[in-house]
């Protein structure tokens, strides 16, 4: 149709100018004319639109009335008609509203107090209006159908960005849709961003575009403001605290709608993003819908660096609202000791009470936000969707022992193998890598009928009483039994401090003096078991070469060769995927766990299948839990989020800035005598100035850097090494912020 004509023959405008608009559902035509400005917008016919359209007319009338507030009104054709339709569209003209977008001036307290005003006179003035066609109304941009959006998250390209989105579609399903049922609904505007929020004198002063406006929760209208006003912002919940306050002066808000407003301002940006990336595929040239994508994506990655209960706090204060009580320290502290054992050890002088997670984040029950470097168990991240939701589904369905077939034993089972040498084709499934250890050792011991095993000082190979005897780590520390017989320990190949350069020498030097061992105790040694990088000795790699000669010398005289992979496998190392592959070696047996169900209690010991027909001499090996279906899925949603988000090549990558960046720190402060490691899992040998171990110094930093809200560990024979092995989602960025904090808390100790 020829707008022009329209134009004038229905709302008799004539000299007239006409510049399109971008929009999502009309086509949009700014309209000068001599007798003023106006927006015609332009729609497919249909009666469901139609019926919605004039609802939204009826809407806007009613809203005319508030004073000082100014909203688009619909323009009558000459039939006095606030639509004019023809066989294939319809068309609407509206009054053009004057001032300045929200998104070109600057955001002062007074301004963003009036924003919220504006806001909650708005919802207020429509309190218990109601019009069928808006309430019938589903879009995947009213929250309260957030799930809509879920369609789009594969067009995230980024797999990292898509698991940062799965995560709050997680959140949304535990912590909003349970209460939905409670929340205060009315019709809301649903689209209160910076380019249809009108200002005039440093005050909101009208808003355009009520296309997305539907019948939802009331606080989704001040999340959605929230969210785009926040946007570019440095700190976000001072922003949002003075528009929130605004808000609450003229419509109260309840305790509930506060305490889950972070959740909903992070489904209005998921929401965001999944759009922007589904049209990007559909309609590449729009810069309308993809105007907010970049600072959507900034806001979302800024958004999960806060405690939520920090969010909850904030905005409960804003309005004088109590806050959210938690159990004093000293009192879960009391209840701890009074049910568990002293044995059990807490971290950090000033231990902390933890309440939620996801992915690098930690969040305590104060508020805080904890920048985690050091829990390597939680390989792929905390709570990572992909794990929890394998978990959850697979719970909900079947959950039984490996003396039943079923497709996740097989699955997994088949995917693990893949990622070892052909001979390694063998798996028992058990429940920690403590048990692993123990079933290694029988393995072991049938295959060879020998008795003796070869271990490396400071080597840890867990908590069970099989476990502890071949871990010098716990055998020879305080309130240890002491070596036992049977053990043969060896010292720890650490080129560091060994007079030896890491060239192949260090590795020749230690290996002859296992070499000795083995040659004293010649047919009597059923395994050698080590570990790839001794975590527990002060994250110290095997010198090289040394593995190669000892595993000769042990298989020569009839035993077997073990790695303890359950602290470094699954990628973490950057180069390789397993410890042993650094060493150009290739064991008898494979220790997991830890990190292989990410918190979920799975570990395995892969094998041979020698050994394996051997060990299957009757005596039946079976474990209550090790292989049921959900440790499976769990364990196979790892191996998946590794390879979909590239997570060992990230490792490399952040690993080796990570190295790098310390190796700065260390030119800087002598203190910092080595460091060592690979990928994602490296120490830091701290010396005091008599160049002596440096205990109490490492401490320090530990504890300093828990109070800054960053999170390491200690270790090593003299707890003097600083034991970084972060979650794999670890980035550059946070590479910065950690060492940026011992540097602060280094030039701090020199000071004093």
């Amino acid at each position: 149709m020829d707008l022009i004509k329209l134009l004038a023959d229905q709302y008799k405008i004539t000299a007239i100018r006409l510049k399109e608009l971008e929009g999502y559902d009309s086509v949009n035509f700014r309209v000068n004319s001599e007798s003023g400005t106006y927006v015609l917008k332009q729609y497919p016919y249909s009666k469901a639109i139609k019926e919605e359209l004039e609802a939204e007319n009826a809407i806007l009338e009613k809203l005319s009335s508030l004073k000082n507030q100014e909203f688009p009104r619909a323009v009558p054709t000459k039939n006095g008609d606030f639509l004019y339709c023809d066989a294939s569209k319809m068309y609407r003209l509206l009054t053009f509203i004057e001032g300045d977008f929200l998104g070109d001036v600057t955001h002062t307290p007074s301004l963003l107090y009036s924003f919220g005003e504006f806001m909650a006179k708005l919802n207020k003035q429509l309190k218990g209006a109601y019009f069928a066609p808006i309430a019938a109304k589903n879009t995947q941009w009213d929250l309260q159908y957030f799930k809509q959006n879920y369609k789009y998250l594969e067009h995230i390209s980024d797999p990292g960005d898509r698991s940062l989105v799965d995560y709050f579609f997680l959140q949304f399903d535990q912590q909003i849709y349970p209460i939905q049922s409670e929340l205060r609904k009315t019709i809301i505007h649903n689209d209160g961003n910076d380019w249809n929020v009108l200002t005039k004198n440093g005050k909101v002063s009208g808003i355009i575009d009520f296309g997305d406006m539907c019948h939802s929760w009331l606080i989704n209208e001040l999340a959605v403001a929230l969210t785009y006003v926040m946007m570019g912002k440095e700190d976000p919940l001072k922003i949002a605290s003075v528009v929130l306050y605004g808000y609450h002066q003229i419509v109260p808000l309840q305790k509930e709608e506060l305490d889950i407003l972070y959740y909903l301002v992070a489904a209005r940006l998921c929401t965001s993003v999944c759009n922007s990336a589904y049209s990007k595929k559909t309609r590449p040239d729009s810069d309308y819908i993809t105007i907010s994508e970049k600072p959507a994506w900034k806001l979302l990655r800024k958004w999960i660096t806060i405690n939520p209960l920090k969010a909850s706090s904030v905005f409960r204060k804003v309005v004088g609202y109590e806050q959210k009580g938690s159990i004093s320290f000293d009192a879960q502290y009391a209840r701890r000791t009074k049910v568990l054992s002293g044995a059990l050890s807490l971290s950090y002088q000033e231990p902390i009470q933890m309440k939620r997670a996801a992915f690098q984040y930690m969040y305590d029950v104060e508020g805080n936000t904890f920048l985690d470097a050091y829990n390597n168990i939680m390989l792929v991240g905390h709570t990572h969707p992909t794990v929890v939701r394998a978990a959850q589904e697979k719970m909900a369905q079947l959950n039984t022992n490996t003396r039943y077939l079923y497709d996740e034993l097989l699955e997994y089972s088949e995917r693990l193998l893949k990622k070892f040498p052909s001979n390694l084709n063998k798996v028992f499934f058990v429940n920690s890598g403590s048990a692993a250890s123990d079933l290694a050792v029988r393995l072991a011991r049938t295959f060879t009928k020998k008795k003796k095993l070869m271990v490396v000082e400071h080597g840890y190979h867990g908590n069970t009483q099989q476990g502890i005897a071949i871990s010098h780590y716990k055998y020879n520390h305080k309130g240890g039994a002491g070596k036992q017989d049977h053990i043969l320990q060896t010292p720890m190949p650490n080129a560091y401090g060994s007079g030896f350069k890491d060239d192949g020498s260090a590795g020749v030097h230690f290996a002859k003096q296992a070499q000795a061992s083995i040659a004293d105790n010649e047919n009597e040694i059923a395994a050698f078991i080590a570990e790839p990088i001794v975590g527990c000795g002060g994250q110290v790699p095997l010198a090289k070469g040394y593995l190669t000669a000892v595993y000769k010398s042990i298989r020569a005289q009839g035993g077997v060769c073990i790695s303890d992979e359950v602290q470094v496998g699954f990628g973490r190392l950057g180069e390789c995927f397993w410890g042993f592959e650094m060493h150009n070696v290739i064991p008898d047996m494979v220790l997991l766990g830890k990190p292989m169900g990410n918190g979920h209690p799975i570990a395995a010991v892969v094998t041979t299948t020698e050994i394996a027909e051997r060990f299957d001499n009757g005596l039946e090996f079976f474990s209550s839990f090790g292989g049921n279906p959900v440790s499976c899925v769990v364990g196979n949603a790892v191996l998946q989020v590794v390879e979909n988000e590239g997570l060992q090549e990230h490792a490399r990558k952040t690993g080796n800035y990570l190295k790098s960046r310390l190796q700065e720190l260390q030119q800087k402060y002598p203190q910092l005598d080595d460091v060592r490691g690979n990928g994602l899992f490296l120490g830091v040998e701290i010396l005091d100035s008599n160049n002596e171990p440096g205990t109490e110094l490492a401490s320090h930093i530990k504890n300093e850097l828990r109070r800054k809200h960053i999170l390491i560990g200690t270790d090593g024979p003299f707890e003097s090494v600083l034991k970084i092995k972060p979650p794999l989602p670890f980035t550059t960025l946070d590479c910065d912020l950690l060492c940026e904090a011992i540097d602060e808390i280094l030039e701090d100790f020199h000071k004093n």
